[in-house]
């Protein structure tokens, strides 16, 4: 059984909103996930006071991305992007690509 940390689509067209969800790798989408992780909104919000960069609004439940992270789930590229975004110390260091990050990890277990 293959664990993986990914994105389930919410919201509306043109205005998307995803669920950080733990989920089997096999299973659809948007199917019932083991977990919900957290969420994130791409769309850019206005700066609170009018200056300044726009942000993306991004709610994590570290720990228990920590948790799943170590007993083996598999982030998705997005997932993977996210996650070092909000400072998960796993993958705060490594910014690589699939292959790598596969040698990386096989190479620390």
């Amino acid at each position: 059984m293959v664990v993986r940390i990914r994105l389930a689509r919410f919201g509306r067209r043109h205005a998307p909103f995803y669920n950080i969800v733990v989920t089997q790798a096999r299973t659809a989408r948007n199917s019932k996930p083991i977990e919900v992780l957290g969420t994130y909104d791409p769309i850019p919000k206005p700066p609170v006071d009018g200056e300044g960069r726009p942000w993306k609004d991004i709610k994590l439940d570290s720990t228990r991305a920590k948790y799943w992270l170590g007993v083996g789930a598999q982030p998705s590229d997005t997932a993977w992007r996210l996650l070092s975004m909000v400072h998960i110390p796993f993958y705060s260091k490594i910014s690589a690509s699939k292959n790598q990050r596969r040698n990386l990890i096989s190479r620390n277990y």
